[in-house]
């Protein structure tokens, strides 16, 4: 079932991008009555789903979900249409047209792109909100989850007091991206700042780890359920623990080294079960575990408990159109922070590239439409940024040499646009290879 709902969150998010994609490029074209003779959603190598002809476009469903497309008359593109290119250009064709409409017609696809995600963002604010805690609520600092960033200096317990010079005035989960992408961070030790400075190359090895997440507010040690070996029957679901073996566990974290020093033995502990303290006994295994599943506890319990304070920021709707534009500002910056660190050898970001399988695994196993549209936004000003690099084959390709016509006065031929849109398709299927071979790698490799 969790298969289902995933891969259902996944096809509608790829079926809503690509559609509006490729209108951006349709609806310009039939503007300035430019014959489109195919629009695809996904792609129909030898055959199709489904297709229907009216008036002089087909519309169909291809059987190839890596994308889709329109087929522009005239335009030198991955259909490689050279016979009829061959002929006279006709008043209908793409090659025929003013640069500056062409121009228009390639940019269709990208500004749709960014166009929707900032109305994404706009609809999110005013429909959810903003839910945060005050940085300065996070009064038993952070919990480190990555061995990495602990090698690098950061600690357990620390507070992040600012990334990169920026003051942090909200923690959100967007202060793990920041956090992988910084240069310094600054903490709060036992009353001391301190700044730490990670290595140049501590994406590769946070990929290389395969940690979902690097830092994150320090939660309760809540019992979610036993396993079927666990010794521990006396303990019930929701318990939550306060001390064990005579020592605080206010937090997850302090269980853990209290139950690796005591491997094999029976100790003392207190849980609070329906909001009384209650003394039980627990058999620490071999391992140093309890045979327990982690409980999640819900964030107005975590309030009564006196854990930590949620605000949650409304907006009327005029009010969440500037906070919704600098939310996608902010992402569209961030996107282009982590393409720059791709691109830089050093910094090992490559290694975490992936393809279709990553992008799939980014969406929960349960349906949320605020995950739902909140990831689609961000692929959305994915698939614009990367259509703009300028590739040959990629949209941004196309730009460049309308850019170089209109700057220089001369068209490039037909016949080195064939070339170049060759070259640009051998390097595009490359990355690919290269995105879509990192998930089977580490499909492979249990990672």
């Amino acid at each position: 079932m969790e298969i289902a709902i995933k891969l259902s969150q996944f096809l509608l998010s790829l079926s809503i991008l690509i559609i509006l994609h490729e209108l951006g490029h349709f609806i310009p074209a039939k503007l300035f009555k430019t014959r489109v003779e195919k629009f695809y959603l996904f792609f129909d190598i030898k055959y199709s789903l489904l297709k229907k002809k009216i008036g002089e476009t087909e519309y169909g469903i291809g059987w190839l979900p890596l994308g889709g497309y329109v087929k522009i008359s005239g335009m030198v593109d991955e259909s490689m249409d050279t016979e009829q290119l061959a002929q006279e250009p006709q008043p209908w064709e793409f090659r025929s047209k003013p640069t500056w409409q062409r121009l228009i017609i390639m940019l269709g696809g990208v500004t749709v792109n960014f166009i929707l995600a900032f109305i994404i963002y706009i609809g999110m604010t005013f429909f959810y909100g903003e839910k945060y805690i005050n940085n300065s609520e996070v009064k038993d600092g952070v919990w480190v989850q990555n061995t990495e960033l602990e090698k690098a200096g950061i600690k357990t317990g620390d507070k992040i007091v600012a990334i990169d010079g920026k003051k942090i005035v909200k923690f959100e989960p967007s202060v793990n991206m920041d956090v992988l992408m910084a240069k310094t961070v600054l903490v709060n030790r036992n009353g001391e700042e301190k700044t730490i400075t990670l290595p140049q190359n501590f994406i590769g090895k946070f990929i290389d780890e395969d940690k979902k997440g690097l830092i994150a507010l320090r939660m309760p040690f809540v019992v979610g359920g036993l396993q079927d070996d666990s010794p521990n029957k006396e303990l019930k679901a929701k318990d939550i623990f306060v001390s064990i073996n005579g020592q605080s566990v206010r937090y997850f974290d302090q269980a853990e080294p209290i139950l690796s020093a005591n491997k094999g033995k029976q100790l003392p502990a207190v849980v609070l079960r329906d909001q009384k303290e209650t003394a039980v006994t627990v058999t620490v295994n071999k391992e140093g575990k309890l045979g327990v599943v982690r409980g999640a506890i819900k964030e107005d319990n975590l309030e009564k408990l006196g854990y930590y304070k949620f605000s949650t920021e409304q907006f009327g709707f005029f009010e969440s159109i500037p906070v919704g534009i600098d939310k996608g500002f902010e992402q569209l910056g961030n996107y282009w922070k982590q393409l720059k660190l791709i691109f830089n050898p050093s910094t090992g970001a490559y290694k975490g590239v992936g393809g279709f399988a990553a992008i799939y695994n980014v969406f929960p196993d349960y349906w949320s439409w605020e995950a739902f549209w909140s990831i689609t936004a961000l692929l959305s000003i994915m698939l614009g940024v990367m259509n703009l690099l300028p590739i040959p084959a990629l949209d941004g390709g196309h730009v460049m040499f309308l850019l170089y016509e209109m700057i220089s006065g001369r068209k490039p031929s037909d016949k080195f646009l064939e070339k170049a849109q060759m070259v640009g398709f051998v390097l595009l299927i490359s990355l690919l290879l290269f995105a879509n071979g990192n998930d089977i790698y580490k499909a492979i490799i249990g990672k």
